[in-house]
């Protein structure tokens, strides 16, 4: 069920003829009838607070980032010239590394699998826990928390920022502002360095990049990163997630009454209105109007006008709702993580259910569970050896001066191995046939190839077919591929023409 805010009803605040509080809510007040299709940004000044989802927030932060800049760097061995990056998209080589994980070009089915499970889990987290991923994991989320907090060293917290901006130009402000934004680029190339390290080979491409001699690929991809790393979590931040994004209008396909979101609990807070020491009370809701869950708020948005398209589920607004409520003695818990559902039956005098299991969260689980499993089978069932055959077209057979046919073939066989191995090739489905390979006399036993490790092997193999083994112009066949006990079998058709000479 879509969650669908009617913004037309007066808030409690506009009803006692205050303005709106929050950037948002501003911005949409300036676009009544008429007021155009486009709105100049409004600058969102987030405050700094502290609390369980802050905390949450800057160890995710460290810990993505630390995996994104440092894993290019991560050593792993592997035999012979192959690279001991851990993590390469070698497009050079035609080869994806992750650890002991090689795929091949040819098992990109793999990464579209994996890619279809990160889609369904994200689902299911969204289903159940709201917009998580946005609050709390996604890129644009993580750098944005990084250059706010850059920004807070330069120019202080919110009220020290407003009053740097609305200031006439100084040596002061101008130094504070260059050291932000040269910081800020600094992050930003450190982004786009990091990324081309999982193309190329680290420690090389490094090198090379100081001294003009990386691909032009790298110096493009680099500055491409640089840029947008650059504008989009320093100048742009919410309105990437507002207007660029499409997941805040995707998501209410994936939300119902019964989802947990960063909810205010109104059941408790209303009616709201400032509150003084000693006062009762009696008659009146929890929420003093302090604006603090405003002022904090990356996106500029007031939790308590409901769920919201810009609201991504942060928290931070909860970390300071429970402040306010500490310093005025009351419990926390104003603002929390829970449901639609649970404050409609609270309002109602009826206890809260929680319903995790429902119709759409088993769907999706479901089916993330029947993806994994299939994605799983195929990895462990995974051979290192494939056998491609391709069958001469001109000529189709050869008949050869004693009467019997020649067909010719060209044999890949693909090593996804690290070590060097022995293979034995047979013919099967025509009897008392004989193999060649070019230079090699004839034998009636198996071919014996040597395959070099994660390397692609033609092999050209002449099969000869006595006149008395073959009863039609199309018999079917397959090549038999034998290494390390792991048998590869590929069909193919031996032609010989012979049902039209008879």
């Amino acid at each position: 069920m879509t969650v669908v805010i009617d913004r037309t009803k007066p808030k409690p605040a506009q009803e006692e003829g205050h303005g709106p509080v929050s950037v948002a809510a501003k911005t949409r007040a300036k676009g009544g009838p008429g007021g155009g299709l486009y709105k100049a940004r409004q600058q969102i000044y987030p405050k700094l607070v502290h609390g369980q989802w802050r905390n949450i927030k800057w160890a995710l932060l460290i810990l993505t980032l630390g995996i994104y800049y440092v894993t290019p760097w991560i050593r792993w061995e592997r035999p012979g010239a192959l690279p001991d990056q851990a993590v390469l998209v070698d497009f050079t080589g035609r080869r994806f590394y992750f650890f002991f994980i090689q795929l091949w070009p040819q098992e990109v089915y793999f990464i579209t699998g994996l890619l279809v499970m990160a889609a369904l889990a994200l689902f299911l987290t969204t289903a159940l826990f709201g917009r998580l991923w946005c609050g709390y994991a996604c890129p644009q989320t993580v750098w944005t928390d990084l250059y706010i907090y850059v920004e807070r060293l330069f120019e202080g917290d919110r009220n020290a920022r407003m009053r740097l901006d609305a200031a006439p130009m100084s040596f002061d402000k101008l130094w504070r502002k260059s050291g932000k934004h040269a910081v800020w680029l600094a992050i930003a190339f450190g982004t786009g360095g990091a990324w081309i390290f999982y193309f190329h080979d680290a420690p090389t491409l490094i090198r090379q990049f100081w001294v003009g001699q990386a691909p032009m690929t790298a110096y493009v991809s680099c500055a491409v990163l640089t840029a947008t790393t650059y504008l989009l979590a320093g100048t742009m931040r919410e309105q990437v997630c507002t207007y660029m994004c499409p997941w805040p209008r995707i998501q209410g396909a994936m939300l119902d009454k019964d989802s947990l979101q960063v909810t205010y609990r109104r059941d408790r807070g209303e009616p709201r209105g400032p509150h003084k020491k000693g006062a009762s009370w009696e008659g009146r809701g929890d929420c003093i109007d302090c604006n603090q869950c405003v002022v904090v708020c990356p996106m500029g948005i007031d939790i308590r006008d409901g769920a919201q398209l810009e609201c991504i589920n942060c928290g931070l607004c909860i970390d300071a709702c429970n402040e306010m409520m500490v310093k005025v003695g009351r419990p926390k818990g104003l603002i929390a993580y829970d449901t639609d559902a649970a404050v409609l039956q609270r309002e109602a005098k009826q206890p809260a259910v929680y319903r995790l299991i429902r119709g759409r969260t088993i769907y999706y689980a479901v089916t993330l569970t029947v993806v994994s499993a299939l994605m799983l089978w195929g990895f462990l069932n995974r051979t290192e050896y494939d056998l491609h055959v391709l069958r001469d077209r001109n000529p189709t057979f050869v008949r050869l001066h004693d009467g019997s046919i020649r067909d010719g073939y060209t044999l890949k066989i693909s090593n996804r191995g690290f070590e060097p191995r022995t293979a034995t090739i047979r013919f099967t489905g025509v009897e008392d046939v004989k193999l060649k390979t070019p230079g090699e006399e004839p034998t009636s036993g198996p071919l014996t190839v040597t395959l070099e490790p994660n390397q692609v092997r033609a092999v050209r193999v002449f099969v000869t077919a006595p006149e008395a083994s073959l009863s039609a112009a199309n018999l079917p066949a397959a090549f038999e591929l034998r290494v390390d006990g792991q048998v590869v079998t590929t069909k193919t058709t031996f032609l010989s023409g012979a049902a039209n000479e008879r």
